[in-house]
C-alpha cells in the first residue's frame, strides 16, 4: 500500500469523511505489504525493560499497552516524519474497510487548518480561513442525501462538541471516530455557526461507497467529479466516459477539488481512462542499495480526444495531484482553479503482529515530466481565486471547454464534435 497523504481546500482542512475515510489524502497501491514482526525468544530489549521497571514501581500504574504506544509515538516523532503515524489494529482495521468502501457515518467531511493530517479518517487539508493558526475541525462538505444534509449542517460549521463531549483540541480524526459508530445509533454533533450554537440529533446510517459522481451539462458535456481515491474509482471513471447514455462529445470535467488522495492504483487507472498510453507517474523509494526509482504507465489506452479540463483547488491532494499532474504534464488537459496543496510523498504501513500498524513516509513522487510537486503543488493554467464561490471556478471551466472544442474540427456522425444540425 502507497499513501500519498494531502492538505489544502478553501475551507480549511483535513478531509475526513465521517462516513468514508482514509486518512489524509492516502495513496494506497494494492493490498497492503504487511511485514510482521518476527517472535522471538531473545533478551528483553532495553524498552521492555523500562516498561516493566515502571509498571513495577511507579506511583500511579500505567497499561501497557499505553507504554507500548507511547514508544512508537515517540520513535516516530524522531523521524521527524510528519505523515508517519500509528493505527491500532481496530484503527487499521476500519482505515481498510474504508478504502474497499465499507463505512457508515452520518455524511461529513472534517478538516482543520494548520496542515495537520487527519489520523484513521479520510482527511484532506485546507487553507484555513482564520489563517495557519487555527486548528478548529470544520464541516469541509456534506455529503449529499447523508442524515448531515437532511439536519441542516453546513460547510464551514466548527465543530464544538460531540455527543457531551468538548472537541477543543481534538485533530480531525478524532473528531470523525467519534461522529462514526454502528449503523442506527444516533449521534448529537454541536457546532459553531457565525458565533451561534447549533444542535443536531444525527443518525449514523451506511453510505454509498461510491466516490464518483458524474453530472451531464449543457452541450453534451459531461462532469465527473471524483471525491476520493478508493477501490474501483477508476473504473467507475472510464465507465462515465463510455458508458450509457453515450460519450460526452461536448468534453468532460473532472472535478478533482477537495480531493485529498487516495490509492495510486486508482488514480493511475483514472489517469489511464483519458491517456493513449505512456507514463503516469514515477516514484522514488529507498532500496537495498539507496534510492530506486518505479514507473507506472497507463494501464490501459483510453479516451485520448475528448476535450478535457480538470477543476483544482487548494485541497486537491496527494493521488489527486498525481492524476491532474499526469494528465497536465502529457499535455491531455486545461487546468483550473487554484494551486493544489502539493503533496508528493509516499507513505507505506507495515502490518505489526498484533494487527496495528505504523505508517512512514518510504519516498516520492514526480509527474511525467519529473517535476516534483512536495511543498509546490500545480499552478492551474486559467487561475480562479479560493475566494471565489466554487460556481464560479466550474464557469470558468465551461468557458474553456467551449473554447477547446471550437478549436477542433467539426467531424460527422461519430465524431469529437458531431455537431447538430437543423
Amino acid at each position: 500500500m502507497f499513501r500519498l497523504t494531502g492538505r489544502g481546500l478553501r475551507v480549511s482542512a483535513v478531509v475526513v469523511a465521517v462516513v468514508c475515510a482514509y486518512a489524509a489524502g492516502m495513496i494506497t497501491g494494492g493490498g497492503p505489504p504487511v511485514e510482521r514482526r518476527a517472535r522471538g525468544s531473545a533478551a528483553p530489549s532495553l524498552l521492555d525493560e523500562a516498561a516493566t521497571r515502571i509498571g513495577r514501581a511507579a506511583a500511579q500504574p500505567v497499561d501497557r499497552g499505553r507504554l507500548d504506544r507511547a514508544a512508537i509515538d515517540g520513535m516516530l516523532r524522531t523521524l521527524g516524519d510528519k505523515w508517519a503515524r500509528y493505527y491500532s489494529a481496530s484503527e487499521f482495521d476500519d482505515f481498510q474497510g474504508r478504502m474497499n468502501g465499507r463505512y457508515s457515518g452520518v455524511g461529513l467531511w472534517l478538516g482543520t487548518g494548520g496542515g495537520d493530517a487527519a489520523a484513521g479518517e479520510a482527511a484532506r487539508t485546507m487553507a484555513a480561513p482564520d489563517g495557519p493558526g487555527d486548528r478548529r475541525v470544520r464541516v469541509a462538505s456534506v455529503q449529499p442525501g447523508s442524515a448531515a444534509e437532511r439536519a441542516g449542517v453546513r460547510v464551514g460549521d466548527v465543530i464544538t462538541k460531540v455527543g457531551d463531549a468538548d472537541v477543543a483540541g481534538w485533530d480531525a480524526g478524532r473528531v470523525a471516530a467519534a461522529l462514526r459508530g454502528r449503523q442506527g445509533t444516533g449521534v448529537d454533533l454541536t457546532v459553531d455557526r457565525d458565533g451561534a450554537a447549533q444542535r443536531f440529533r444525527l443518525v449514523r446510517t451506511p453510505v454509498a461507497g461510491s466516490d464518483v459522481t458524474v453530472a451531464d451539462l449543457a452541450d453534451r458535456a459531461r462532469m465527473i467529479r471524483v471525491g476520493a481515491f478508493t477501490r474501483g474509482v477508476g473504473r467507475e471513471v472510464r465507465g462515465a466516459l463510455t458508458g450509457a447514455p453515450g460519450s460526452p462529445r461536448g468534453g468532460v470535467l473532472l472535478d478533482l477539488r477537495g480531493n485529498p488522495g487516495g490509492m495510486l492504483d486508482e488514480a493511475v487507472e483514472t489517469a489511464s481512462a483519458f491517456l493513449p498510453g505512456g507514463p503516469v507517474v514515477t516514484y522514488e523509494r529507498r532500496g537495498e542499495r539507496g534510492m530506486v526509482t518505479e514507473r507506472r504507465d497507463v494501464t490501459q489506452p483510453g479516451d485520448a480526444d475528448t476535450p478535457l479540463v480538470v477543476l483544482v483547488d487548494a485541497g486537491t491532494a496527494s493521488a489527486a495531484e498525481v492524476v491532474a499532474g499526469s494528465l497536465r504534464d502529457r499535455d491531455r488537459a486545461v487546468i483550473v482553479g487554484s494551486r493544489t496543496y502539493g503533496k508528493g510523498s509516499v507513505q507505506e504501513p507495515i502490518r505489526l503482529a498484533d494487527g496495528s500498524a505504523i505508517e512512514l513516509t518510504v519516498g516520492r513522487y514526480r509527474t511525467p515530466s519529473g517535476r516534483n510537486l512536495d511543498g509546490v503543488g500545480i499552478d492551474p493554467d486559467v487561475a480562479v481565486s479560493a475566494d471565489r464561490p466554487p460556481k464560479e471556478a466550474e464557469r470558468r471551466a465551461q468557458e474553456v471547454l467551449r473554447g477547446l472544442l471550437a478549436t477542433l474540427p467539426e467531424r460527422g456522425s461519430g465524431g469529437v464534435l458531431d455537431k447538430d444540425r437543423g
